[in-house]
């Protein structure tokens, strides 16, 4: 997989930024309103989805461009955790997202990823 097995993720919540890469080389990715909390990618080391203090929940895939592995939004799931998501894993199988959040609940996402 070359670049896509050195892949790091950097989060920072101060602006709502996500950045994927070597460094902070490739640029962030602004889509949550609020914080990002919580980051989990699926088994196919593709897919992954981010967790934000604004309650949301966004799947993401990776992409390599020219300026790099960047990610790409594939959708936000339509409902929202009370005050935040604090936690966010996929199934061994990629095919259920389990989210946690502070409004105590936990929510159970199953859906098949199409790339």
């Amino acid at each position: 997989m070359g670049e896509l097995d050195e892949l790091q993720t950097f989060v920072g919540s101060k602006k709502n930024q996500l950045w994927l890469g070597k460094g902070k080389e490739a640029p962030p990715l602004y889509e949550h309103a609020d914080a990002v909390l919580s980051i989990a990618f699926s088994s196919d080391r593709k897919t992954f989805a981010t967790g934000s203090k604004d309650g949301t929940i966004k799947l993401w895939t990776l992409e390599q461009t020219a300026k790099g592995v960047q990610g790409k939004l594939l959708g936000t799931l339509t409902e929202k955790h009370d005050r935040g998501v604090t936690s966010v894993v996929f199934s061994p199988d990629g095919k259920t997202l389990i989210s946690g959040g502070r409004d105590q609940t936990i929510r159970i996402w199953r859906f098949v990823m199409r790339h």
